[in-house]
């Protein structure tokens, strides 16, 4: 099985704050670092678990589309595409603050230029991955809603709505809702969705709304909630950490997850095996932190 990728690869301009700036104020940042983004979490989660992955996104031609490439190329992830002559990759400026709490700018370039053409048709038990994200770009959006629709039904579908979900036009998000495989949110995006805090409450609704979807909700240091059709809610515990940068943490729950539906384990278990990620992702300073398969099998060992 491979990991197709189609939402957006950006960089990372992390700085680390001691507080928010007000409205029209300014803060010093502590530290300064640029890194590979986005989309660029979660498939590095997954590639470090094994799982072979693709990057189907578009990206720039400039420093910012040299680095993406860098690291897609350090991390050994492929990509499908030659670079866009007529515009750089896009960034994201990614303030974190002493509680490793992340507030996000996003500037979005060439990974918001997705075609029809540009997509290409994933091969029996293949996974995809999409990001709400790239719903909210006019060009991607018209090119992923119609060729999900058409996706063969052993193709698995993975959907992270992202932080701005209640920005994705409805229609587009109904057409997902009805394709995806598995839903994959924190509480905070689940809850905007549902209007229900409790994240239990949440997957249950998820599961009706959507047409064939099992849910992942992520509820931070206490794991995540597990709705399985048929199979009703359970909670799936965390792992006691101290965290120093919740940047990412979503990304490497993602990514160890698929890694884990790839391997054939049962949900529950893959699950836990994201929760385990997602904690040893958080105790690491940057964006794209996720354990590799020998630490996270050696942390499950001791935990």
């Amino acid at each position: 099985m491979r990991l197709i990728h189609v939402g957006n690869v950006v960089i990372d301009l992390v700085l680390t704050v001691g507080d928010l700036p007000v409205r029209g104020g300014d803060v010093i940042a502590s530290s300064t670092a640029t890194a590979a983004g986005g989309g660029f979490n979660v498939m590095a989660a997954a590639a470090r678990q094994g799982l072979p992955t693709l990057y189907a996104g578009a990206h720039g031609t400039g420093p910012f589309g040299d680095q993406a490439r860098a690291a897609l190329a350090q991390a050994g992830i492929e990509w499908l595409h030659p670079a866009r002559a007529d515009r750089d990759t896009g960034f994201v400026i990614t303030l974190v603050d002493p509680t490793g709490e992340r507030t996000f700018v996003t500037s979005p370039g060439a990974e918001a230029t997705l075609t029809s053409a540009d997509l290409p048709e994933p091969k029996q038990g293949d996974l995809v991955y999409l990001s709400g994200y790239g719903l909210l770009h006019d060009s991607n959006r018209a090119a992923l809603v119609p060729w999900l629709s058409k996706l063969p039904v052993d193709v698995l579908v993975f959907f992270d709505p992202g932080p701005l979900v209640a920005d994705i036009p409805e229609p587009a998000l109904d057409a997902v809702l009805a394709r995806a495989d598995w839903w994959s949110s924190n509480t905070t995006e689940a809850t905007a969705l549902t209007e229900l805090a409790d994240p239990a409450d949440a997957a249950r609704s998820l599961i009706e709304r959507t047409t064939r979807a099992d849910v992942l909700v992520r509820t931070g240091p206490a794991g995540c909630v597990l709705a399985v059709r048929g199979q009703g809610v359970a909670r799936i515990d965390g792992f006691a950490v101290r965290a120093v940068d919740l940047n990412g943490a979503g990304d490497a729950h993602a990514g160890a997850f698929l890694a884990g539906i790839a391997e054939g384990k049962d949900p529950a278990e893959a699950a836990r095996r994201a929760n385990a990620a997602a904690a040893l992702a958080v105790t690491r300073r940057g964006p794209a932190t996720a354990p590799t398969r020998d630490e996270l099998e050696s942390y499950l060992r001791v935990h």
